[in-house]
């Protein structure tokens, strides 16, 4: 027998009528062009169509008492559940089932058409339950007419009767089924009589038959007219509850949208302020004023997943105390406002570091080209983010098609190379003669990178596959950078950097985000690997998840949060920086960074603190020692250390940069165009342009012309790939072309590094290896 014939035995023997309550079987769902069809075992219960690769013997044994069937089914192993109340049930053919609710559909094709025809009639009765369900939980939980007992029990009533007149329906129509058949083989018989006498004899079954036929077809037609005639009766009062229900979700909707621009006029008015001009609005302040009240709700309302906490929870595992010529000492709890008792000085002003590390000797100084400071000013476009957002609650970001309305006019590569807008700290970092020196402005550098996203709340563009980036800086700053994207799902780019001013960072990292309703989670995942040339000293450290907070109501900002180990795998020295995640009810400075720098002993010997978007300052610790325990009963270290030394400060942002997606110097600069570029750099991608200048909705068109032609390319791919399994041969894929994945010999790790050629290429100004991604 077959594997469809199977699958028809099967789903035959073990399903129940289509009229009751549990339906399962086997169904062929497809999958994908590679695999096409593939048999499911399918279970519709209490209006869920939910499916499974298989189903054990001995959920077949436990399940054996009805329900609780169901409940072992679903514990098993679940691939996907379809809510049949909201629903559209479509046949395309003899055989095949297509399934529709929201942005989900299930393609389905049974063995046989009477098989289809079997499922069909219980989704359909299934579905029509389910709608009825939904109407009576909305009809009970109406406020426009308070039941009284007396009522909800004749409601009750009414609906045992309609189950009733329901089950005399089915009743009726088994009957029917029943004398039909008889009355068929009836008359078949007549046809085929020769004798007279046996003729007298059949014709009188014939007309018992047709007797009892004609009165059960009667019966089930009284049946049908009394269910029709109570279900006329009611169903006034349940149009009337379901419409209710409507209007309540509109007012709710509409007191949502006038809520949100209240608190953006509060926002606007409280900026405008004389007295809090000065105060950064985007984002929580160390006040207890008014801005902290404005997330209170958000921070004390989230739900499990959010990871927020109170002071005492937040307070750093070590104190430090500065030393002074009278030996006195001040104790801070790790924050800039107790590291100094005054302004914090450079490193380039004394002793902190060995002079190696300022030493400029043998650095040309390059007059700089003059490159763009401003972009055209972003569109006051007005658009609804819950209207899109609330269909992606617990989807991969990435997967969503969204307006350039919520991008920014740079491509996920660009936003990787931003991360070098303080290349100048590894510049520094490579002077230096001493590791633990050199690790402290590494610290830095990571620590940097975050400070370009603390107004950047727009999502850049998800760059397609094979796209590039390059950033040549030779002549201003020493080094060049590379990325490319190469892989789409999962997004992952990989990126490289070379600087002639002795040291080299190479990274692959690959964004996973998740949106929960209140806040998005942004988690970059992969290694950043930075090796100095001089001295061999290789640098490995991950990044945080940011947070996008208010995505419903309020002005979206964002936080870091989270925990950073940069190890130098050479010496194995270590730095263990913690982001703080904001809390209303901390009294530490928002967006705060500590760390402490350690040898391969753990032996501490600078403290890093300060915050990730303004600047960072390291303390030298002459001792350190045990002190008193803490409010959870941990014992904290006491660090004493020499006055704090500035290691970073941010750079002010452009002027009118509010009005240019508050893009830094660096950024305002990755779009500008530039002669002699790889044919797949995101500077020509189109709708990125497009956005730049403006033209929003020819950018929308554009980005969806890109996004099919992408999506075309996969497809023809992935069959390219079916033929080469069916043939027997070995199917390569995608490779990209200017890196490959090879294992780093340090962490014994597996990622995309530079295997060449791309500068070369540049030179010669061949580009025909390149795809037409555009």
């Amino acid at each position: 027998m077959s594997e469809q014939g199977k699958g028809s035995a099967s789903a035959s023997s073990a399903a129940p009528a289509p009229g009751s309550d549990t339906y399962k079987g086997w169904l062929f769902k497809w999958t994908n062009y590679l695999k096409g069809y593939q048999r499911r075992w399918f279970v519709l219960s209490n209006g869920l169509l939910s499916y499974y690769r298989s189903v054990d013997l001995c959920f077949v044994r436990i399940c054996a008492k009805g329900t609780d069937r169901t409940q072992a089914e679903m514990a098993h192993t679940c691939r996907g559940t379809i809510n049949l109340a909201t629903a559209h049930i479509d046949t395309e053919d003899a055989c095949n089932i297509v399934l529709s609710s929201g942005g989900r559909t299930y393609h389905l094709k049974a063995s046989t058409e009477v098989e289809r025809q079997r499922w069909v009639t219980a989704l359909e009765l299934a579905k029509a339950k389910a709608i009825r369900m939904m109407n009576d939980q909305s009809d009970d939980s109406g406020d426009e007419e308070p039941t009284s007992q007396s009522s909800r029990s004749e409601l009750q009533g009414t609906l045992k009767i309609l189950v009733s007149k329901l089950d005399d329906l089915s009743t009726c129509n088994d009957l029917i089924a029943k004398h039909g058949a008889a009355l068929q083989r009836s008359l078949s018989e007549l046809e085929g009589l020769k004798v007279p006498v046996e003729g007298g004899e059949k014709i009188k079954a014939v007309n018992e038959r047709a007797t009892l036929f004609r009165i059960t077809s009667n019966a089930m037609i009284n049946a049908c007219r009394d269910f029709l005639e109570l279900a006329e009766t009611h169903s006034r009062r349940w149009q009337r509850a379901l419409q209710y229900e409507r209007e309540q979700r509109a007012h709710l909707e509409e007191t949502i949208e006038q809520l949100a621009k209240q608190h953006n006029s509060l926002e606007r008015a409280w900026r405008e302020a004389p007295t809090l001009a000065s105060t950064t609005p985007s984002a929580p302040t160390a006040s207890k004023g008014r801005s902290g009240r404005l997330h209170k709700e958000e921070a004390s309302d989230e739900d499990e997943d959010t990871e927020y906490f109170d002071a005492m929870e937040d307070s750093p595992a070590f104190i430090t105390v500065t030393a002074t010529d009278n030996t006195e000492h001040r104790r801070s709890q790790s924050n800039l406002s107790g590291a100094s008792g005054g302004q914090p000085t450079d490193w380039n002003q004394d002793g902190h570091m060995s002079p190696s590390c300022n030493d400029v000797s043998g650095r040309k100084l390059q007059p700089r080209r003059q490159r763009r400071t401003q972009v055209p000013d972003k569109p006051n476009y007005s658009l609804n983010l819950w209207s899109i957002m609330k269909n992606c609650i617990g989807k991969e970001l990435s997967k969503i098609p969204m307006p350039v309305n919520f991008n920014e006019p740079l491509s996920m590569l660009q936003r990787l190379t931003e991360d070098l807008e303080y290349h100048e700290l590894l510049d520094k970092a490579a002077r230096c003669d001493s590791s633990l020196e050199q690790m402290c402005l590494v610290a830095a550098f990571s620590i940097s990178s975050y400070s370009t996203t603390v107004h950047r709340t727009a999502k850049p563009f998800n760059p397609l596959l094979g796209e590039t980036y390059e950033l040549d800086r030779r002549e201003e700053f020493g080094y060049r950078s590379l990325c490319e994207q190469v892989s789409h799902h999962p997004p992952a780019a990989a990126h490289h950097v070379i600087s002639q001013r002795g040291w080299t960072l190479w990274q692959e990292i690959t964004i996973a985000s998740k949106f929960r309703g209140k806040y998005l989670s942004i988690m970059p995942l992969g290694a950043i690997h930075l090796q100095f040339h001089s001295s061999g000293n290789q640098y490995v450290w991950r990044k945080v998840t940011s947070t996008v907070h208010n995505i419903i109501v309020g002005k979206l900002w964002i936080d870091q949060s989270g925990d950073i180990e940069i190890v130098n795998h050479r010496t194995k020295e270590t730095c263990q920086l913690k982001f703080s995640p904001y809390s209303y009810f901390s009294r530490d400075v928002p967006r705060k960074v500590t760390g402490v720098v350690a040898d391969s002993g753990g032996q501490a010997h600078y403290v890093l603190s300060g915050t990730w978007d303004d600047k960072i300052e390291s303390a030298k610790v002459v001792h350190s020692s045990r002190g008193g325990s803490g409010s959870e009963g941990k014992q904290k270290t006491v660090y004493q250390t020499l006055s704090p030394k500035l290691l970073w400060k941010k750079y002010p942002l452009p002027e009118n940069a509010e009005n240019m997606y508050y893009f830094s110097a660096l950024a305002l600069t990755l779009n500008e165009q530039e002669d002699g570029v790889g044919l797949t750099d995101s500077r020509l991608r189109p709708d990125q342009k497009l956005m730049e200048e403006g033209r929003w909705d020819e950018a929308n068109s554009e980005k969806q012309r890109l996004e099919e032609k992408q999506r075309a390319v996969r497809r023809r791919r992935e069959a390219e790939a079916s033929d080469a399994v069916d043939e027997g041969k070995e199917y390569e894929g995608y490779q990209p072309l200017w890196f490959h994945q090879r294992r780093d010999s340090v962490t014994g790790d597996t990622n995309f590094v530079y295997r060449g050629g791309y500068w070369e290429a540049k030179e010669r100004q061949d580009w025909s290896m390149c795809p037409n991604i555009f």
